[in-house]
Parts: structure tokens; C-alpha cells; sequence
């Protein structure tokens, strides 16, 4: 087994070291694991560590790259054809790997957002295990069946356990003794540019004329394809600007109407253009278990783009967006149909006003300090722990 740099990414570290174990690909979508650990490596060095890849006749290794974010980004690529045990233990390997060519640190955070890398984790010997929990994966299709016992015992070996809103914290903030809420934040300097005079033309949409209304972010099951396809039948006059990969269900699946747009995924950079060119924004989910705790992050990202919103019945998005007036409620085609019109006639002025003044309390930059504060407190005690230790050894010595 080896580690290949081809980007010199394993260089010296810093003093403080953070591994995190994701489901999540780096260079899918740009969301809650990037804007934190983005934030992360400009004060100690990160690496993400991915699902393994598989390639006929691969000798073990790990890929390292390091993102423009200071990340380094470590994927395990493996032979294909193994069973679970097999790799298991091949990962088990890379990691210590991994681990020997960082060297010596002041401190090492583990930081989960699944748990499905304890079996090759969770031997590790590290200053402070940390938790993000950020969705209910249980809930989403395709989870692996041991899934609820793995997060048991990642509940028991954390200190610390952040959740990605605020309804997800009240399901689990009674498993453990130091659970916190951090619901998805926003950067708003970046969404803003959607306001602005100068955005690019975008040649996939700029010649498509009419209302438009969008979505961007993953189409996967937690969407109700039923409910966009039938809103588009509603209202062929509009048209429906649909951007993101589809994952986990089958793309025949989704209705195809002429004023219904496909539009696949966009880079992160390139969504303020998009933005800029819609008059409501969509957020069709379906109201499942998959959905039941989800805190999407492209509210605060609509808002931030001046665009105003229409959900389905999401309790994240009901509390605060929807109680406090910036986030329009529908229960079904109809309705979402009626919210969409009252959007298209209001003036945007004084709602524009009161989203600033609820954006300008949050921030990525906010929520990972908050974050790093907690880390903080839980790591003194297993500091104070270790030192006890040493201090008793050098007694009896």
C-alpha cells in the first residue's frame, strides 16, 4: 500500500491536524462540509478522506490532491471484486499510512460525517473525536443496515456532536451530553453577486423568456418530482430552471414538459449568474423521512441572491424562514402555484429589508467559530485527563 502526492499535498503539517471520514465527495456539491473545512484549514491542516474507488488490478493506495481551499483530499482507490472485511482492512491500512507521513501534532481531531468509517477508524488514537451530524442518513435510500448501530457507537466516542439544524438537535440532543445546533449558514458576499448589475450571461438561460423559477442542489429522493411536474402543467407560461446532479433515482423519472430545464450540475461560482436570472425560487421537497430533518442550505443562499422562495412544509425551513415572513409555505400544486403569483406581483423592497437584517446575525465564518469554541471546551478535559496520567507515571518513576 502506498500514498501517491502528486500535488506535494503531504507536506509538513501544522500543529493541530483534522481528519475527517465523509460520504460526501469533495467535488459533488458545494456545501456544509466545504465552507467549514474550508474554514478549518486556514488555522490547522485537514485532510478529507473519502469513499473508496475501485479500479480492476489497483494496487492500494491513497490519491491526494490538495483543493484551492487548503484541503487535502484523500481517496482510497482499491482493487474491485473485494468483500467488506477485505476492505476494511485495506482502508484500515491507508489510514494509518496517512497518519505515519503526517508525523508528530499538537493535536488530532477526527471529525465524522458518517459513521460508517468506524470500521477502520475507530483503532485511532486522537486528542478529540468530533461529530457533524448533519443529516438523518438512516433515512436516505440506499442506507447501509448497520448504520443506526454505528452512529451508537459514534454517539459514545465523541465529545463533541454538532447537528445541521435545529430539528435535527431536538431528536438527538437527549443521546449525548454535549449536542449543539449549527444549521446551515450562508455566504452572502458570494449569493449577493446575484444583485448585482454585471452578472454573465448565461447562454442555457438567458434565451429561455417568461417567469422563471428555479431549484439548484442535489435531485435525488428527496424531491416530489410529482409536485414540480404538475406545477409546470399549471403554469406552461413559466418556466422551471432545474440545476443539480441526479443521484439515487432513475433521470427517466422526472417529468419532462417544454417549460420544464434540466440543467445539470453548476460549479459553486457560477450559481450567483443563475440566480440573478430567476424571479422565485423553488424548494419542492417531498415530505418524507428522508426529509423529516433536513436544514437546507439553499435558503439562506436564496435569500441571500435577493430571490424570493417557495418550500413545501419543511420544519427547518417553517422555523424561523416561514414564521418570520421571508419564506412563502405551500402544502400542494395549487397552492405552490398561488404563493409563486403573489410572489411575481409583491415588491421586493421591504421583504429585501427585513432578509438582510435575519442574514446579517449569520455567516459561515460565525458558525465555524462557534464551532471551534465547543471544540475547545470539549478538548480541555482529555488535555487535563492526559496530563493527571503523566504527572502519576513521573511519581512513580
Amino acid at each position: 500500500m502506498r500514498v501517491t502526492d502528486d500535488t506535494n499535498s503531504l507536506g509538513r503539517p501544522s500543529a493541530d491536524v483534522l481528519i475527517c471520514f465523509s460520504h460526501l465527495r469533495w467535488n459533488f456539491v458545494y456545501q456544509r462540509p466545504q465552507h467549514l473545512l474550508s474554514r478549518a484549514a486556514r488555522q490547522q491542516t485537514v485532510y478529507f478522506v473519502e469513499e473508496p474507488i475501485f479500479e480492476e488490478g489497483a494496487d492500494p493506495h491513497l490519491a491526494v490532491e490538495r483543493t484551492p481551499e487548503n484541503v487535502t483530499v484523500a481517496v482510497p482507490v482499491l482493487p474491485a471484486g473485494m468483500n467488506g472485511p477485505q476492505i476494511t482492512r485495506l482502508q484500515r491500512g491507508l489510514i494509518d499510512e496517512l497518519l505515519a507521513d503526517i508525523g508528530n501534532a499538537d493535536r488530532i481531531t477526527l471529525w465524522y460525517y458518517t459513521p460508517m468509517a468506524l470500521p477502520f477508524s475507530r483503532h485511532l488514537n486522537a486528542d478529540l473525536c468530533v461529530y457533524d451530524n448533519m443529516d438523518e442518513l438512516s433515512a436516505f435510500r440506499g442506507a447501509h443496515p448497520r448504520l443506526i448501530a454505528m452512529e451508537r457507537e459514534l454517539f459514545r466516542r465523541a465529545q463533541v456532536i454538532f447537528t445541521g439544524g435545529q430539528s435535527l438537535f431536538e431528536a438527538k440532543r437527549r443521546r449525548h451530553h454535549n449536542v449543539h445546533a449549527f444549521p446551515s449558514s450562508i455566504d452572502a458576499t458570494h449569493f449577493g453577486r446575484a444583485r448585482q448589475d454585471d452578472v454573465p450571461v448565461l447562454a442555457d438561460q438567458d434565451g429561455i423568456e417568461g417567469p422563471r423559477l428555479g431549484f439548484f442542489g442535489v435531485i435525488d429522493e428527496r424531491m416530489d418530482i410529482d409536485l414540480v411536474g404538475r406545477i409546470a402543467e399549471l403554469r406552461p407560461d413559466w418556466q422551471f430552471m432545474m440545476i443539480g446532479p441526479v443521484v439515487k433515482i432513475d433521470p427517466a423519472s422526472l417529468p419532462q414538459r417544454a417549460n420544464l430545464h434540466w440543467l445539470g450540475s453548476k460549479r459553486y461560482e457560477e450559481l450567483p449568474a443563475y440566480l440573478a436570472g430567476w424571479d422565485v425560487g423553488i424548494m419542492p421537497f417531498a415530505l418524507n423521512e428522508s426529509t423529516r430533518f433536513i436544514s437546507p442550505t439553499k435558503t439562506p443562499e436564496f435569500l441571500a441572491a435577493g430571490v424570493p422562495v417557495v418550500s413545501t412544509a419543511i420544519t427547518d425551513v417553517i422555523r424561523p424562514y416561514g414564521q418570520d415572513g421571508l419564506v412563502e409555505i405551500a402544502a400542494d400544486p395549487q397552492e405552490f402555484v398561488a404563493k409563486a403569483e403573489h410572489l411575481l406581483a409583491r415588491p421586493k423592497d421591504g421583504w429585501l429589508k427585513r432578509v438582510d437584517a435575519h442574514l446579517a446575525g449569520m455567516s459561515w465564518d460565525l458558525t465555524w467559530q462557534g464551532m471551534a469554541q465547543e471544540m475547545e471546551k470539549a478538548a480541555v478535559r482529555p488535555r487535563v485527563e492526559r496530563k493527571r496520567v503523566q504527572l502519576q507515571e513521573a511519581v512513580h518513576v
